[in-house]
């Protein structure tokens, strides 16, 4: 570190590696919101929360080298109510042109709503398990939504889907709402068996591929999936792709990892993918099992950058170990357990940010890991504004729903925050136990929901955590203020300031290291549930300097340290009591201590009342809550918390 030319390559190789943290979750971003950009604007349909979806039987005809789709979506649904029509959404460029009841065409009519409305011929009671088929055909291109993709790599013509979040109507009859997961779903791709330059194509959908039916020059590849899917991450794709196959021991149940990749980049593919092998295997140890083991796990190339987590089948523009790390992290975090709402978009994303730093931490080490970290906390604290937690008036704007900064980094921050709080083998043990949970496997899950879960788990108390780090916005500055008492104390106190004023004040714990004259470290946490709270600590050796949170575990930002020049009081020399109290609370000191004064502050730093010396004070007015006391001394100020009753 003495060496300057040492300092600038080290500054320059962490920018470097901030730098390429930023543009591969840049690429990331724009797969999993692409679709979006366009189609964001739709609300939730609420003509179509009176059934519940059990199974699509999806039946679809495709030529890679045409930008089109016909087919049939069999679907059956149970009535919530009793029901004489029901509504499906498709994009109104599309044609509906039979829909089919127990054998009979019945009638229905499309809107400029994105509506297919169905008249059945009889009432259907509610909790009644029926079905129907509807016949479609279209160009899902023309709409420009983005989820429907015909084009070309290396001159030869692919066909691609990608929903999230709305974008499954403009190629499917479907219900797109976070609140009904198909229960099972059936896949058939018929396309020409070759393509122009007479190389085959094939077909990749969600789950375990059962056959490949060749008739003259069509063939029909029909995938099989029988876990709850919402319709955002159903997909398909059908190219000339190479494929091949990884197996994952999975503990004597093994299962495969097939990859569809463009022939162009099969040599770097084989080299890039086999880690997801390893990857598994971390994320099986720290969570459960892949949740998908009896089916498969599978890559499909596509033409955008990034990658978007279908259910057991990410599509993906490269192989890079992070982006392998991402989108694999989500079929546990996204997909097994899938967000509730657009505004709890971090349960997916933060989940899958900090699942690909785990990866980093676990292959590259704790430096690595901490570098990763320091990269994350300077891009979140580049701006003093935004939540964790969507508004719900922001969750028609892209942008804000999947914010590289908000969505993704300060989510997967909040999570290893989360870690530190309550240790690793709680954080992980609680994590197996939302996993495993029936309310949320292959379910939805919100914010609040989650938070409950934890709480459940581990007999905390997190909704400070939660209003700080998740619903509010910004981050704290922490000024720390030492000396030395003695040969064998520290006097710390801690002061913050908030960058954004939607929090008062940050709780939590605060990691100092103390180091020594000759090269000693003391590591200690602060408990810091109060501002300009003060601190005694024990410490064996002369204090050169004291450092704050040197490991990058907390969102902050601006922090500064000072040496104090005064001789500190020992704050256990003086105390309050009784506390908590509901009438009088009395100040007990040494004789040699004189008061200046006492003030009396809220939570929230408003000053209440101020005393000249004295040893007992009168609170009996005060309002129910917790207090702190700012005693002045003659040889400095210190504050004491005290609840009144």
């Amino acid at each position: 570190m003495k060496s300057l030319v040492f300092i600038l390559l080290f500054i320059s190789s962490f920018l470097g590696f901030a730098q390429d943290d930023s543009k591969q979750l840049a690429t990331i971003i724009e797969a999993e919101s692409k679709s979006a950009l366009k189609i964001i604007q739709t609300n939730r349909n609420l003509n179509t929360g009176n059934y519940d979806l059990k199974y699509h039987r999806l039946q679809f005809n495709l030529n890679p080298s045409i930008a089109a789709i016909s087919g049939s979506v069999t679907s059956y649904f149970e009535a919530k109510e009793n029901l004489n029509q029901i509504t499906f959404e498709l994009t109104d460029n599309m044609t509906v042109s039979q829909v089919n009841y127990h054998g009979n065409t019945v009638g229905f009519t499309q809107n400029s709503n994105d509506e297919v409305v169905i008249s059945l011929p009889q009432t259907i009671n509610q909790g009644v398990i029926d079905s129907l088929t509807v016949t479609y055909s279209g160009n899902p291109a023309s709409s420009g939504f983005g989820s429907f993709e015909q084009a070309t790599h290396n001159g030869d013509p692919i066909i691609w889907t990608l929903s999230e979040p709305y974008g499954a109507k403009a190629w499917w009859p479907c219900k797109q709402d976070l609140n009904d997961k198909i229960d099972s779903i059936d896949v058939f791709i018929t396309a020409p068996r070759f393509n122009p330059s007479n190389e085959e194509y094939f077909a990749v959908s969600n789950g375990l591929e059962q056959s490949q039916e060749i008739t003259g020059n069509t063939k029909t590849t029909y995938f099989k999936h029988r876990h709850p899917i919402p319709a955002y991450l159903i997909a398909v794709a059908i190219t000339n792709y190479e494929i091949y196959s990884h197996t994952v021991p999975n503990n004597g149940n093994p299962f495969d990892i097939v990859n569809y990749v463009y022939p162009e980049d099969l040599a770097t593919a084989q080299n890039d993918t086999p880690v997801t092998v390893d990857i598994i295997n971390l994320f099986s140890n720290l969570f459960e099992e892949y949740p998908y083991a009896d089916e498969k796990y599978g890559h499909a190339q596509f033409g955008w950058g990034g990658g978007m987590e279908h259910t057991t089948v990410s599509f993906m523009g490269g192989f890079s170990r992070g982006l392998i790390a991402h989108e694999l992290a989500h079929q546990w975090f996204g997909n097994k357990i899938t967000c509730g709402s657009w505004q709890d978009i971090w349960l997916n994303e933060g989940f899958a940010t900090y699942l690909a730093a785990l990866v980093v931490e676990d292959f590259d080490g704790e430096t690595a890991f901490k570098d990763l970290r320091s990269a994350y906390v300077d891009y979140i604290t580049s701006d003093p504004n935004g939540s964790v937690y969507v508004p719900a008036q922001d969750t028609l704007n892209v942008s804000r729903v999947f914010n590289g900064r908000l969505s993704y980094r300060k989510g997967a921050m909040v999570l290893h925050m989360l870690r530190k709080k309550l240790s690793d083998a709680t954080f992980y043990s609680t994590l197996q136990a939302y996993l495993s949970d029936v309310n949320f496997a292959y379910n939805y899950a919100k914010t609040e929901e989650f938070k409950n879960k934890l709480e459940t788990e581990t007999g905390e108390n997190l909704t400070e955590f939660f209003n700080d780090w998740v619903y509010g916005e910004g981050y704290p500055s922490y000024e720390v203020l030492w000396n030395q008492p003695s040969s064998n104390t520290v006097f710390i106190r801690l002061s913050q300031t908030q960058s954004n004023n939607s929090v008062s004040f940050f709780e939590a714990p605060v990691p100092v290291r103390i180091v020594g004259t000759n090269g000693e470290s003391l590591d200690i946490t602060l408990e810091n549930t109060y501002n300009q709270q003060s601190f005694l600590e024990n410490v064996n050796f002369t204090i050169a300097t004291v450092l704050i949170d040197p490991d990058v575990h907390l969102i902050t930002r601006n922090n500064t340290v000072t040496l104090g020049n005064k001789t500190w009081i020992n704050e256990k020399e003086i105390f309050l009591y009784p506390n908590p109290s509901s009438t009088t609370l009395y100040i007990k000191k040494p004789e040699f201590i004189k008061l200046k004064s006492i003030d009396l502050f809220t939570l929230q730093g408003i000053l209440v009342q101020h005393w000249k010396d004295k040893t007992q004070i009168n609170i009996s007015k005060l309002q129910s809550g917790m207090y702190f006391v700012k005693l002045t001394t003659q040889d400095g100020t210190l504050t004491k918390p005290f609840i009144k009753n």
